[in-house]
């Protein structure tokens, strides 16, 4: 089964809400007659009520960063997944790599956001996933991604039409400026695919499962991922703030 393609924009912590506000604005020009495929951006959390009132009318989608796995309670600096329906969100980054790196994130902390996620419904967890240079350079990065996966999604039960996009990022080629060899990315995604499929079945696969590729994306190397058969889209980070090159990079990957 075809599945719709999906282009999303990590804002990180790179823009004031000015900035952001602008680039939003920016975004909602660029893509005023894109029709195609799902167009998402994750600004910073202050942000996420004026993004939401510059994306109205417009077919962008929006986003958040990160999530906690509690719906409500005294947890000091936290956003439960319910705040950020309210505030429009229609997905939520989990475990990104930088989380995992910095603020030492770990699997079970991921599976725990990942569970209230979907308890809480209408919102599309985006599970980021990925080996490190030392794990791929040991030739261990097939059982990271397989063990990735299983923290991650452990105990997981689908309801109604929830949907689940699993991003994978290399962690070394995230910032570089140098993606990946596409048939690189193709294997990695084939992994994951397989080990989705010995967890769920493939018929859960194929209705509640997008695979995503991020890692310095750009105009100038997304053509060679554009047709690969099992990346159902990007999660890009530098190159999507700037609207023009965004803009090209999704005229690419989304047909």
């Amino acid at each position: 089964m075809q599945k719709e393609k999906i282009i999303i924009a990590n804002w990180k912590m790179q823009l004031s809400l000015q900035e952001t506000i602008d680039l939003a604005n920016k975004y909602k020009a660029k893509f005023a007659k894109f029709k195609k495929g799902e167009v998402a951006i994750c600004p910073n959390f202050i942000s996420l009520l004026p993004v939401k009132t510059v994306l109205k009318g417009s077919n962008i989608k929006l986003g958040a960063q990160d999530v906690f796995w509690e719906e409500k309670g005294a947890y000091t600096g936290e956003v439960s997944p319910n705040m950020l329906k309210e505030a429009g969100c229609e997905f939520v980054i989990v475990g990104h790599s930088e989380r995992r790196k910095h603020l030492r994130e770990n699997y079970e902390y991921i599976n725990r956001k990942v569970k209230t996620i979907i308890d809480s419904g209408n919102i599309t967890p985006i599970i980021c996933i990925g080996e490190s240079w030392d794990e791929r350079k040991t030739d261990r990065r097939d059982f990271v991604l397989t063990e990735q996966l299983q923290l991650a999604l452990a105990g997981v039960d689908f309801m109604g039409d929830q949907q689940i996009i699993i991003a994978y990022e290399p962690i070394w080629a995230i910032g570089s400026g140098a993606a990946i060899e596409s048939s690189e990315a193709e294997y990695a995604h084939k992994i994951i695919k397989l080990t989705l499929s010995q967890m769920f079945g493939m018929k859960i696969i194929s209705g509640h499962f997008r695979i995503v590729y991020g890692g310095s994306i750009s105009s100038k190397n997304v053509k060679e991922f554009a047709d690969l058969e099992n990346i159902d889209g990007l999660l890009v980070g530098g190159a999507s703030l700037n609207a023009e090159e965004f803009y090209k990079v999704a005229n690419v990957i989304i047909k």
